[in-house]
């Protein structure tokens, strides 16, 4: 049983065995004889110990301490005692370190465990199938010793770790990975990478079939349209129920190929995703003639719509990319604000952390957008009320075209808006992209 030793019953003990030697030496005449004895044999009992103690730590495998009584039979109880807990902890930690492998090994996607320096410290065998990494064989070297990729090389270099990134895969041809860098304990990174060619296979599909079947439309639309403006023309004598059917058709004629007009936009832009070509693009000429443009727009509700535009702000970017995300904003400003409502379009430079940013706002005091739709409104074809947005011509394609573009520039969409108040859609622009 474990207990204190305490340091007034040692000196007590000590001082018991001194006195009682030196009474017998007294008795003998032999008081210092008689004290040097007892303190030999003292020293040569604890040394005896010490040896001991030595040896069970070092040399034995026995888990139970040398059998002593007294001090050092506490000494070998109060040991045995922290060495028992010491053990569970270990159990307990061993038990936890195989839960968190076993759990990391059942994960779908590699994980590697890196250094703040980038060092593999450990990966599941996930990593093995996709980046090509072993362990424990490659524990210890540099992760861009292994996955030799300008991108990836990019991203360590400069940490930019707040989004995922795509890269080839290192051991298969046709197959792309998904990564994301993240922190992990302390001082520590987690790379976990996953397959997504399946999932690009399927988005270039659904791409490519969507510009297909928006082009295959287009031209019986235009058909369409050119036999019923000959039908309408001026001469032709029919019913007064025929001309409303006829103006039903042009109604819906003219809706569909606004349709596909966006479709097309939106299958461009998102063809356009590794462009690279971009031009000095000057925004401030831009807005103001998107602002003239949209004024036809305005005829039948005859909104109040005002500007205030900052000269002379350059981008770099695409510039048809970019009247498209401006243009969408006012349309839906003008389509949703009800009649004689207040539209304001602004275009002004703005501060932030790298240097001085451009910011486009469009703002109404229209229906606003409950905060429950608020995250979802630049899905394609997600409509708020579907009822209006069939009314006012809506495709539910404008924001994601918006979205698609600012990905485009080094761009964010910011929406505040308040149901029954009004709408504010903002596009931030990064100082990465202003140009001087």
């Amino acid at each position: 049983m474990y207990s204190n030793t305490s340091t007034v019953l040692l000196y007590k003990r000590l001082l018991f065995v001194l006195l009682a030697s030196g009474f017998i030496g007294w008795l003998f005449d032999i008081f210092w004889p008689a004290i040097a004895i007892s303190s030999i044999a003292l020293l040569i009992w604890h040394y005896h110990h010490l040896v001991q103690l030595a040896h069970w730590l070092w040399q034995s495998k026995s888990i139970n301490p040398p059998h002593a009584s007294g001090t050092w039979g506490r000494i070998y109880d109060g040991l045995f005692h922290v060495l028992n807990k010491q053990r569970k902890k270990q159990k307990q930690l061993r038990h936890r370190i195989r839960q968190f492998r076993d759990g990391a090994e059942a994960l779908p996607d590699a994980a590697v465990v890196l250094s703040d320096d980038f060092i593999i410290e450990w990966s599941n065998k996930k990593a093995q199938n996709l980046l090509g990494i072993v362990c424990p064989g490659d524990v210890g070297q540099r992760i861009d010793n292994l996955i030799r990729n300008p991108e990836f090389t990019r991203v360590l270099y400069q940490q930019a770790f707040e989004a995922p990134f795509h890269i080839d895969s290192p051991l298969k041809e046709d197959t792309t990975l998904e990564l994301r860098i993240m922190t992990y304990g302390v001082d520590q990174y987690l790379l976990v990478a996953r397959d997504v060619s399946k999932l690009n296979r399927l988005e270039t599909m659904r791409r490519d079939f969507v510009a297909n079947v928006s082009h295959e439309l287009k031209t019986p639309l235009t058909v369409m349209r050119g036999y019923i403006e000959m039908i309408q023309a001026p001469g032709n004598n029919f019913d007064e129920h025929w001309l409303t059917v006829f103006a039903t058709i042009e109604g819906q004629v003219t809706r569909m190929d606004r349709l596909v007009e966006q479709l097309l936009i939106l299958s461009k832009v998102e063809n356009n995703a590794t462009y690279d070509e971009t031009y000095r693009v000057n925004l401030s000429d831009l807005v103001t003639n998107i602002v003239k443009e949209c004024h036809w727009l305005n005829q039948d509700k005859q909104h109040k719509i005002t500007s205030d535009i900052a000269p002379d702000i350059y981008i770099s970017g695409i510039e048809t990319e970019l009247k498209s995300a401006c243009t969408n904003l006012i349309s839906n400003a003008i389509a949703y604000t009800p009649a004689q409502g207040d539209i304001q379009v602004s275009l002004e430079q703005v501060k932030q952390s790298m240097g001085m940013g451009v910011k486009f706002t469009v703002k109404d005091n229209g229906s606003g957008i409950k905060p429950e739709h608020v995250n979802r409104i630049t899905e394609r074809f997600y409509r708020i009320d579907k009822s209006r947005s069939r009314n006012t011509g809506g495709s539910g394609l404008g924001l994601s075209i918006v979205k698609h573009v600012l990905q485009h520039h080094n761009a964010e969409l910011v929406i505040n808006s308040q149901w029954g108040v009004g709408s504010e859609f903002s596009i931030i622009f990064s100082s990465t992209s202003v140009i001087q």
